[in-house]
């Protein structure tokens, strides 16, 4: 019996919704370092796995925001090597999340991150191991980043060097009175390594980016602001505020059905790294995925206005 209209449309739109879930999918977990010479990535798992300390924790709340909490409070949130590898399995357990609008990352203790575990530091000092660590977290930072999930870092204490460039994987900041981010990389010798420099130039321009790295400047919530590197100073101080605030600020951009919100952060991924040619391509499909979908038929019953 030959497919009615209907059912052909149907056919077409879960088609169309499958191949572009596919396709980006597939751009999201891409490494960047694939093939790449030199890179090692078991080996240095390898290394990293031998020091050990603190934790990556997630929990995914039924409203769809997860909570990625950096857990190491004795070294105010440094990534151990250990760590370093949790949070790769986090970033997978996020990407498979299908229900998930927004995430909120923090450090425990009342302090965001203090960068990298100097003992880790000290023991892969030589440039391979070095460049491959760098390789590792730019890799796995990058998947962060294109998550789609809203996403928002919660700046209490202090995020230093690392913890610094972690901040500029999320699509927001959020900072509580007395806190403070600063790329201290040129005092170790350095310049970031985990894709902060790029993000941070894309976030404040090159010349505001230029002058916090260089001059290694304390920002605080109120120079923040100014430079467009944090979006509000909350009023909260400790932690479990803090976090409550974080949340009600988030909820104002994740109210809605999860395929909506994870298409809005999708499309503007695509306008902010892709050539336009190819962010219309990608536009269009994930438009695609959504045009006669449940959310937009529903909408179209309630008839809503906008005013």
């Amino acid at each position: 019996m030959p497919l009615t209209v209907t059912e052909m449309a149907a056919s077409l739109w879960k088609n169309l919704l499958q191949t572009a879930k596919e396709r980006i999918l597939q751009q999201r977990r891409a490494s960047l370092y694939i093939g790449a010479q030199g890179y090692q990535e078991e080996l240095i798992k390898k290394k990293l796995q031998q020091f050990a300390g603190g934790s990556i924790n997630l929990s995914k709340e039924d409203n769809g925001i997860g909570i990625l909490t950096l857990n190491n409070p004795k070294l105010m949130n440094a990534f151990t090597g250990t760590m370093m590898l949790e949070l790769q399995e986090r970033v997978t357990e996020l990407e498979n999340w299908k229900d998930g609008k927004g995430l909120i990352i923090y450090g425990a203790g009342n302090t965001f991150c203090s960068g990298s575990d100097l003992n880790a530091v000290k023991a892969i000092s030589n440039s391979q191991d070095g460049m491959n660590m760098c390789m590792f977290m730019q890799n796995t930072l990058t998947r962060l980043m294109r998550l789609p999930l809203i996403s928002v870092a919660l700046v209490q204490g202090k995020a230093v060097g690392g913890g610094a460039e972690l901040t500029t994987v999320c699509d927001f900041r959020l900072m509580t009175p007395g806190s403070e981010i600063r790329f201290v990389h040129k005092h170790m010798g350095l310049v970031p390594g985990w894709g902060g420099a790029a993000r941070l130039v894309r976030i404040v321009g090159s010349g505001a980016a230029l002058r916090l790295l260089s001059g290694a400047t304390r920002v605080d919530p109120e120079s923040a602001l100014h430079l467009g590197l944090s979006e509000e100073t909350l009023s909260s101080s400790d932690e479990t505020g803090a976090l409550e605030e974080a949340r009600s600020w988030l909820s104002r951009y994740t109210e809605g059905p999860a395929s909506v919100i994870r298409a809005v952060k999708k499309v503007v991924t695509a306008g902010r790294e892709l050539p336009v040619e190819d962010a219309l391509r990608t536009e269009k499909d994930i438009f695609g995925t959504l045009w006669g979908g449940p959310a937009n038929l529903q909408a179209l019953v309630r008839r809503p206005k906008h005013k």
